[in-house]
């Protein structure tokens, strides 16, 4: 079946001519474009847009739909004049046409399309549906799988007011504010049922009946369908279901894991889409399997035969070690919230709960959707090497039979979209270097052993304009935190000479939970004033969020924005950016030097934010933990061993120790250790060996290959 035709495709169809309607017709090719994130992958997708009105295209958030709506008439009119900007637009369509346009790939041992089921999508900035990590993964394999041509539909939730942004105060306190999505002004629409009108579906949570529609937004070939209870027929609470992502309420958690396992499996129902197999990504929609199960049950199967059957259609990717990751809940509230489960499947509320739990007898287990994950998917797989060793350790009680060694969960390392991450003076070098469309080859580990070619005063080049890019860019948008957050103009006016396009330029971005300790950068205050305001120059971009609850997370924060308070002589040199998001991530993961990475090991399951640095030239500073284990060969770029520690200050104070003797020692001299030309050698030869070995082993290529291979098949297990 292809995906393309899927349904929702009409009605996102019928949006487009909407708006084709509204521009002239030498523009009305934009529109088509504009409902389809295949654009924002494309070579030249992001500038067309931008150069229609660069001005407007920000203000608009890059999304398309709402710039081309609301785009100036004498813009327009401009753009019609340009005719080498409407030769640019004819290419951009026909590139993604023909893209969507190729026949679907079916893999071996894979009888239908995939439905992959996650609580958040980071597909693009425009669609602000993620929080972190988990989104971005997901939103790289929907892309990744358009690019292979695989059946994949992917179902999640439409947050209307999204993840929380943030401002910090003049104390550097995080400040949380939502700003509500409106689907008019996105590029998605709203499913419709045979009779033309809005699909509805429902669920039974809380003991009463939950209503919701249905959003399809097209990401290439990938319909990707987002579950919404803003509606009527709902009362407040029941709407607010789908109001924000990770939401503080654990009610309205449990209702969200509900919509997205159940519901995501009766609206593939509905839509006339049958899945080979069912990806979990992570084990908020768990809760799916026992809805395929129950139906099993109400034809006459028995539950222990419905668990087995449906049981060979699931498989689930755990993606962290971290307790709030695997959150848990007391008996009453998962009753309370799924109590009609037992009834439909046939089982007593004891067996319902056992189910979730590691030892389904020990009454004094806290019960949870990752156990279920576990118990009910034929195939289990962590998102790194190492991920996979913790995973087997912290999940073998649920296996008392087996030994560590032998607990059935594998590994699938994660890996990141490399044409949404590489930016365009690596892509224009590499154009040069690795030959004609080399990049729907980026795991072929033959392809980057072409980097050797390079020679380094263009690899140079190219890394100096991808810095000053940044550069420039990280002093406006402080500018504009600075006034945003009241700072005195003097202090507004400073961002705009922070910072040095020529300067070793560290980067440091990632959510603030508590293992990633951003609070090493820090450690000894002292050494880190005496590296950042020392000879030679290094300098620091920091940017993160703390999660609403995190009290924690949001004081560290604060103590490390406040640096520059007591030692001015760093204020030029470390810019903390506000409101980070994939379009800030995107800047960071470019621009910077060095990419630093500090989690208490093993806390880390994978970590991609620095793959997508690797693409970008951008060399490691990490603990070994995550996929750095796997990646770090002792000379493509740098590790900490971050040894694991029972006692977590001795752990901290050795690997805060560790970093600072690495910038000292090495990374700094080496980056500054130039020829007569200013070429750093060293320097360069360690970026082309992080490239060669990394480039392709962490890509969403060689990711997605590995799913399609030797997870999703039925005959693996």
């Amino acid at each position: 079946m292809s995906t393309r035709f899927t349904p929702g495709a009409s009605d996102l169809a019928d949006r487009a001519a909407w708006l084709a309607e509204r521009l002239p017709e030498a523009l009305r090719p934009l529109a088509p474009l504009a409902y389809n994130y295949r654009w924002s992958w494309a070579r030249d997708g992001d500038r067309v847009f931008r150069d229609l009105d660069p001005f407007r295209w920000e203000l608009a958030g890059r999304n398309p739909a709402r710039f081309l709506a609301d785009l100036w008439p004498s813009s327009m009119a401009e753009a019609v004049r340009d005719d080498a900007l409407l030769e640019r637009i004819a290419a951009l369509a026909a590139e993604v046409d023909a893209d969507l346009s190729r026949p679907d790939d079916p893999r071996p041992g894979i009888d239908g399309p995939v439905a992959f089921l996650c609580a958040e999508y980071g597909v693009h900035a425009s669609l602000p549906i993620y929080s972190g990590g988990l989104g971005v993964l997901a939103g790289d394999i929907l892309k990744e799988a358009s690019d292979q041509r695989l059946p994949l539909v992917a179902v999640g939730l439409f947050y209307r007011r999204g993840f929380f942004h943030q401002r910090l105060d003049l104390a550097g306190r995080q400040q949380e504010f939502w700003i509500v999505n409106d689907p008019k002004t996105l590029p998605m629409a709203r499913v419709s049922g045979p009779d033309g009108r809005a699909l509805k579906l429902a669920i039974q949570v809380f003991g009463g009946t939950t209503w919701f529609q249905v959003w399809r937004v097209d990401v290439g070939r990938t319909p990707l369908y987002l579950l919404d209870t803003e509606v009527p027929e709902n009362d407040p609470v029941r709407r607010w279901t789908t109001q924000r992502l990770y939401e503080g309420n654990r009610a309205t958690r449990l209702a969200q894991y509900a919509l997205l396992g159940i519901g995501g499996v009766r609206t593939l129902e509905a839509l006339g889409i049958e899945p080979a197999v069912y990806h979990l990504n992570e084990g908020h929609p768990t809760l799916g399997v026992l809805e395929l199960a129950s139906q099993l049950v109400s034809e006459g199967a028995s539950a222990d035969e419905a668990l087995a059957t449906v049981r060979d259609r699931f498989v689930f990717t755990t993606h962290t070690p971290v307790p709030a990751g695997n959150e848990t809940y007391g008996v009453d509230e998962l009753l309370a919230a799924y109590g009609d489960l037992p009834g439909r499947l046939g089982i007593d509320a004891d067996r319902f709960v056992g189910l979730c739990r590691v030892r389904p007898d020990d009454d004094g287990e806290a019960p949870g959707l990752t156990p279920l994950a576990l118990r009910t998917s034929r195939a289990r797989n962590g998102v790194s090497r190492l991920h996979g060793d913790v995973a087997r350790r912290m999940w073998q009680p649920l296996y008392p039979d087996r030994g560590v060694e032998d607990v059935p969960i594998g590994h699938v390392t994660n890996g990141a979209h490399l044409p949404t991450f590489a930016s365009r003076p690596l892509v224009e070098l590499f154009d040069r270097h690795l030959g004609e469309r080399w990049w729907e080859r980026a795991a072929d580990r033959a392809l980057w052993e072409g980097v050797w070619g390079i020679p380094n005063a263009e690899l140079w080049e190219a890394r100096g304009r991808a810095r000053r890019e940044l550069i420039e860019w990280a002093r406006l948008k402080s500018q504009n935190d600075r006034l945003l957050r009241n700072e005195q103009i003097d202090y507004v006016n400073a961002a705009a000479k922070a910072l040095d396009p020529d300067h070793l330029t560290l980067g440091f971005a990632r959510r603030l939970a508590t293992y990633k300790r951003l609070w090493l950068l820090t450690h000894d205050e002292r050494r880190t004033v005496r590296i950042l305001t020392g000879e030679p120059p290094a300098q620091l971009l920091i940017a993160g969020k703390a999660h609403p609850l995190d009290e924690s997370g949001k004081g560290v924060l604060q103590n490390v924005f406040n640096l520059k308070k007591h030692n001015q002589g760093i204020a030029g040199r470390v810019v903390f950016l506000e409101d980070y998001d994939l379009s800030v991530a995107t800047h960071l993961v470019s621009g910077c030097d060095v990419w630093i990475n500090l989690p208490r090991r093993p806390m880390e399951a994978s970590g991609t934010s620095g793959m997508k640095a690797t693409f970008n030239g951008v060399l490691q500073l990490s603990v070994l933990d995550g996929w750095w284990d796997e990646g770090f060969d002792g000379k493509n770029g740098w590790g900490i061993p971050g040894t694991e520690d029972p006692d977590h200050a001795v752990m901290d104070a050795r690997d805060a120790a560790a970093f600072y003797d690495l910038l000292e020692r090495e990374v700094i001299p080496l980056f500054y250790d130039r020829d007569a030309d200013g070429v750093p050698h060293g320097w360069c030869d360690r970026i082309k060996r992080s490239l060669a070995t990394n480039a392709w082993r962490f890509s969403a290529s060689r990711m997605l290959a590995d799913y399609a291979e030797h997870v999703y098949p039925r005959d693996q297990r």
